[in-house]
């Protein structure tokens, strides 16, 4: 009798047009699609199963729909797990730069396999799943920008899958991205800024400093600039960075990522863009404030121009001394490093300064990726644009303790 019952489980139920339809050893109802042969010897089919008869017609008509339109489904489906790794090494790391990639790996571990389940089957997330990721990102971060992050990137890890065959559809497609919020930023105004110059000045490697505020410089090309490529001009062509699981030189970069060996997990890297590779007069006052340095400070075997202790400044440890340093001078405000670049844009509009100049001297991004590398073509009107910056922020002659009795002014 068992046999027998047996038996009548597995037996075939069909209806009109649905092909072979059973119950298999679970109670699972199950369909069996025919895929076309790889080597036209082998058969090849894909099973669907669904815990409802009802159920599992409607995915079976949705594979129907699916082979018809791309001829072929994929039999081996990827976990979220399997499929995130892969594109990881596989892929992501013979496109993207070191450091973008580690910034990958840490949203992908910590948000991205976490919130879709390490073990779903990469055709089964849906629009929930996807929600999820947003979720624990915000609320790991408290960031609108790292949730957004978060989904870009699994958005771009899709779109590899759909061409690859693996996918049908990109299921970040299915919801909206977050919207990145507004934010205030803490930006130094004309006073203030030569208030922190006199500071700077009178500060031990105060230099640094200054160099970001009169340039627009990002933090890597200042403590990554080098003694050599300072003259009548300031060459900001490399910048130093920390790329993790990098030590010693053994690197994995895409093909044309260009990059020097410091020391350690420190790298001299090109800028992420051509607009990043600039050549900027160096007129007064910074002229003087980096000769003075220059010649105060012992070389090191790196040729750097800034050093802590003697040997390359980490980045971290960098933005660390900026966070005491403005908060010495400006308690309670929120001014970052970066945000210099801001305060440097204003300055510089409120110099007069073209906007046309005003990119090449700050590198924005909003220059196209095939821009040339920088010339020496437009060097004197770039000199004259930022003398007058120079001119703008100078502090008086007396330094800081005018500036504290006059309030700035």
């Amino acid at each position: 009798m068992a046999e027998d019952s047996k038996r009548t489980q597995r037996a075939p139920s069909r209806g009109k047009g649905e092909g072979a339809v059973f119950q298999d050893s679970r109670g699972l109802w199950t369909a069996v699609l025919e895929l076309p042969s790889q080597d036209g010897k082998t058969r090849r089919r894909k099973y669907i199963r669904a815990k409802s008869k009802p159920d599992l017609m409607v995915k079976f008509a949705k594979a129907r729909r699916e082979l018809e339109d791309r001829g072929d489904l994929d039999t081996n489906v990827l976990t979220v797990e399997q499929w995130f790794t892969y594109w990881l090494e596989q892929v992501a790391a013979k496109r993207v730069r070191p450091a973008t990639l580690n910034g990958y790996k840490s949203v992908v571990k910590a948000h991205i396999v976490p919130g879709l389940r390490p073990g779903t089957k990469l055709d089964k997330i849906t629009a929930a799943t996807i929600r999820r990721v947003h979720a624990s990102a915000l609320n790991a971060n408290g960031s609108s920008t790292y949730a957004l992050n978060a989904h870009r990137i699994m958005s771009a890890s899709f779109e590899v899958a759909v061409r690859e065959g693996r996918l049908f559809r990109n299921p970040a497609k299915l919801v909206e991205a977050p919207r990145r919020a507004v934010t205030s930023l803490d930006v130094l105004t004309k006073d203030e800024v030569r208030e922190f110059i006199a500071r700077a000045r009178a500060t031990p490697g105060g230099t640094r400093w200054i160099v970001s505020v009169l340039t627009g410089a990002r933090r890597g090309e200042v403590i990554g600039l080098e003694r050599d490529r300072v003259g009548d001009v300031l060459d900001l062509s490399w910048q130093l960075q920390r790329l993790p699981g990098a030590r010693d030189g053994n690197l994995v970069a895409p093909a044309d990522f260009e990059y020097r060996h410091i020391r350690g997990g420190l790298y001299w890297t090109r800028p992420k863009s051509k607009a990043g590779w600039r050549i900027i007069p160096l007129v007064e006052p910074l002229r003087t404030y980096l000769l003075e340095h220059l010649e105060s400070e012992p070389e090191n075997p790196w040729g750097l121009v800034f050093t802590e202790h003697g040997r390359p400044r980490d980045p971290d440890r960098d933005t660390k001394a900026w966070n005491r340093f403005v908060e010495d001078i400006f308690p309670g405000r929120n001014v970052r490093l970066h945000d210099l670049r801001h305060t440097a844009v204003d300055m510089l509009y409120e110099a007069g300064v073209p906007e046309d100049l005003m990119i090449e001297i700050v590198g924005h991004s909003t220059r196209t990726m095939t821009r040339a590398y920088k010339t020496r073509g437009n060097i004197d009107r770039l000199r004259i644009a930022m003398s007058s910056f120079g001119e703008l922020v100078t502090p008086p002659a007396d330094g800081p303790a005018r500036m504290l009795e006059t309030g700035g002014s």
